[in-house]
């Protein structure tokens, strides 16, 4: 089990005891899934995942699991244009944008300095100071059909 998870799950077992819930056998499974599967992914993936563990486990497990996970703050949900809530685990220094490809829904996380310069410039000749801000630029593959990611889209 990899370090991020062993804090997730403290995080996590910390946040239940506060507001009185039951540590679980199938919350464990699904965070383990879940940051195996390493970001944007979705409830239908992760119940996928989590079957191959615990066959019994339902839709309903799966997306009540991640609602707490978002709550505890282990996990950030995304909504991205068009698309299914996709998930990806909190990871301490979180900001980051993403370049979603339109052909095959890849999802890629990037941080560019001059972008963010830019927007500060931006706020601050507005007199504005920036809090938050989400960047999303959906694009298409220049590779066309050759595209080694749209088979899997």
């Amino acid at each position: 089990m990899n370090h991020s998870v062993v804090e997730a799950q403290a995080r996590l077992v910390t946040h239940m005891r506060e507001h009185g819930l039951k540590h679980t056998r199938q919350r464990d499974e699904v965070l383990e899934v879940f940051y195996a599967l390493g970001g944007h992914a979705s409830i239908d993936e992760l119940l996928v995942q989590v079957q191959v563990r615990l066959p019994g486990v339902g839709y309903a497990t799966v997306y009540r699991s991640m609602k707490l996970f978002v709550e505890a703050g282990v996990a950030h949900e995304r909504k991205f244009q068009g698309g299914q809530t996709r998930y990806e685990p909190h990871t301490g220094d979180d900001h980051h944008d993403h370049l979603i490809c339109l052909d095959c829904s890849r999802i890629f996380e990037f941080e560019d300095p001059t972008i963010e310069a830019r927007q500060a410039e931006v706020c601050a000749a507005r007199h504005l100071r920036p809090v938050h801000h989400r960047h999303e630029i959906y694009a298409r593959c220049t590779l066309g059909e050759s595209c080694p990611d749209r088979a899997q889209a």
